[in-house]
Formats: structure tokens, C-alpha cells, sequence
């Protein structure tokens, strides 16, 4: 049997339009008063969108909602209806913002402090809109499709139409040093949205083989106020019962885990991971006094 899809509550999509009308908001802030009036692009569509605002009289809000409507049909079809949904309602968000500051003035007027303070802006908007379930981009959507298809990572397909965007920059706009600044905002920008996306509190989790389990993982709790899971797992190679211990901690906890692990078992094996973000169960830090 189906299991029927579970809708979001009232308090969820509130929060949802909310923090996507501000990064929908901060993009549209990002392109038309710190990157554009430099000629400085951002990838994918809105890239696309720049070149042809300044070689045609249309706007770059025309654009911007027009050239992203065929990618979000396929996010519809591909991606889900709230998906569709929440991107539409962002790319209407970003549009309408560059229409009402397309008539005002750059707020740096330095390019290199529009490059940085751009890049930071318009990543920690698009991070918000990924963040809460949508996107600002049909070329993310088109990469996602083509990643299916061809077997090749999300982000390399999107690096490569990146880079062909950049490069037509540099002629479009006949300044190659543009055009650099521009593959610097997109390095800046794909830095603050995995921050934004991911979150600075990063945690690690850590798996450790020991025949002390039991001591290790009692410590853990104690001295770290973590709590740990222990595995049932027997040696490939020995082919002896053991225990694993599982647990995540914060980044700054690490090297003290390990100091724990080694001071009662300086053979044990200790295996950490990169952890983008921690959900349910009970993550919150316990006292240790």
C-alpha cells in the first residue's frame, strides 16, 4: 500500500514563504545593487539573464522569470509540486525585487567590495531558498536531470555550464577581467550557500572498534555528555563478535573524543565522517557536572 505523502503544518509553510521571500529578496538585492552595475554575473540562469538584459532593452526581471519557467516545468514533473511551487514563488520574489531597484545606484563604489559583499549577499539568499525547499536557478534543475542520465556529480555539471557562462561573459561584455571577478563572486557564493545550507555548528561522526566498548562508550557519556550507540559487528577477517560504537559530536569535541578513546585503548580503531546536519533523536549536549 502507498503510503500517503504527509503535508507540511501551517507553522512549517509559514516558515517556508517566509525565509524564501528573504533570500529570494537578498538575491534580487545582490544582482542589481552590487553585481550587475559592475558587470559582474552570477552562473546559470541568472548569468544568462545579465548578458541579455545588457545587449536588449528588456529588463533583467523579464528575463530572470521568463528564462527560468521551462526548468520549472521540469522540477514540477521531476521534483515534486511543493518543490515547483516554493521556486516559482522565489523566482517571482527575485524578479520583482531587481524591477523595483533596477533604476538605483550601486551601493559600493568599489568592484572588488562588490565582488566580496556581492558573492556573500546573493550565496546566503540562494542558501536560504535551498535551505527551505526550493530553488533560484532552472540550471541546478537541469544539472539534477542530466546527473540521473549520465552518472556524473550534481555539481560537476553545473560547474561546466558555469564555466561556458563565464567565458561567453567575457565577450559579451568585451572585459576578461569581468569575467574573472565573476568565477570569484560564484566561488564566494557556492562557499556562503554550503555554510547557510549546512550550517556552521558542523559535527563529525565517529565509529570506534574496541574491546573496551563498553568502558569507551561510558566515558564518552561522562566526560562529553554524548550519547553513543553500540553496533553488534563481527571481523571479516577474525570472525569474532564484537561491539561498534557510534556517536556524533560537535567539531570542537573531536580531538577530546579521541583523547578519551586512545587513553583507554591505543589500538582502537577510530573512524570519523563529515556530518552536514543532525536531525531527530536526542543531539542536545548533556550535563557533565
Amino acid at each position: 500500500m502507498k503510503k500517503e505523502h504527509k503535508k507540511l503544518s501551517k507553522l512549517e509553510v509559514l516558515k517556508r514563504i517566509i525565509f524564501i521571500t528573504i533570500g529570494s529578496v537578498l538575491m534580487g538585492v545582490a544582482l542589481e545593487l552590487f553585481l550587475v552595475p559592475f558587470e559582474i554575473i552570477d552562473g546559470g540562469v541568472a548569468g544568462i539573464s545579465i548578458m541579455l538584459a545588457y545587449l536588449t532593452p528588456l529588463p533583467l526581471s523579464v528575463y530572470l522569470f521568463i528564462l527560468n519557467l521551462p526548468f520549472l516545468l521540469l522540477g514540477y514533473k521531476q521534483l515534486g509540486k511543493t518543490f515547483a511551487i516554493s521556486t516559482l514563488y522565489g523566482i517571482a520574489v527575485m524578479s520583482a525585487t531587481t524591477a523595483a531597484l533596477h533604476h538605483v545606484a550601486a551601493f559600493p563604489e568599489d568592484k572588488l567590495l562588490a565582488v566580496l559583499f556581492g558573492g556573500l549577499i546573493l550565496g546566503t539568499g540562494v542558501g536560504l531558498v535551498i535551505r527551505y525547499g526550493g530553488s533560484l536557478d532552472g540550471i541546478e534543475i537541469v544539472s539534477i536531470l542530466i546527473s540521473k542520465k549520465l552518472r556524473v556529480a550534481v555539481g560537476q555539471v553545473i560547474m561546466l555550464f558555469n564555466v561556458v557562462i563565464f567565458i561567453i561573459s567575457g565577450f559579451v561584455f568585451a572585459d576578461w577581467t569581468s569575467a574573472m571577478y565573476s568565477m570569484f563572486t560564484y566561488y564566494i557564493v557556492i562557499k556562503v550557500i554550503d555554510i547557510v545550507v549546512e550550517g556552521l555548528d558542523e559535527s563529525k561522526s565517529v565509529t570506534i572498534i574496541s574491546k573496551e566498548h563498553d568502558e569507551i562508550s561510558q566515558t564518552i557519556m561522562d566526560r562529553l555528555g554524548r550519547g553513543t550507540t553500540l553496533l553488534q559487528a563481527r571481523g571479516g577477517y577474525s570472525g569474532d563478535e564484537t561491539q561498534v560504537i557510534y556517536c556524533v559530536v560537535s567539531r570542537l569535541e573531536l580531538a577530546k573524543l579521541k583523547g578519551i578513546v586512545q587513553s583507554i585503548d591505543a589500538g582502537a580503531f577510530i573512524a570519523v565522517e563529515h556530518v552536514s546536519d543532525v536531525m531527530g533523536g536526542n543531539f542536545s549536549k548533556k550535563s557533565i557536572h
